[in-house]
């Protein structure tokens, strides 16, 4: 019986991406620095989403990173309670130590928690918004 013969592959160029070139990669390290200001920078009272940490840091679309340099956090200073999910919601399983933890401080700041969650006016758009708040009419 014949054996199969092996063809080769034939050779296909890459394509090439139209569009602005990528940034070059961030140093882990900065990046973390970046979102530990971002998140001491969030006044008491006040949460952000993890991808509003993100885009403050100058990271957007890295929600994700923030999440995981707060899980490696050993800064028992850090205000981390003030980060949420970006419906409102908090980022740990409900009725957790953790959980009930965040709860508790985000209460002693005066923010309003109704079941793991917070009730809070979308991120602004512009700064204008941010600033002056959305147009009135």
């Amino acid at each position: 019986m014949p054996t199969a013969r092996k063809v080769p592959a034939p050779r296909v160029a890459p394509k090439k991406v139209v569009g602005a070139p990528k940034p070059a990669p961030m140093p882990a390290d900065e990046a973390k620095l970046r979102i530990l200001r971002a998140i001491r920078a969030i006044p008491a009272g006040q949460v952000a989403g993890y991808g509003e940490v993100a885009a403050r840091a100058g990271l957007p679309g890295r929600a994700r990173l923030v999440a995981r340099v707060l899980g490696g956090n050993e800064d028992p200073d850090l205000p981390w309670h003030r980060v949420l999910r970006s419906d409102g919601r908090i980022a740990m399983p409900e009725g957790s130590r953790g959980w009930r933890e965040q709860s508790q401080r985000l209460r002693a700041e005066g923010v309003r928690v109704e079941r793991g969650r917070v009730k809070r006016a979308p991120p602004a758009k512009t700064l204008d918004a941010a600033l002056w708040g959305p147009p009135q009419g």
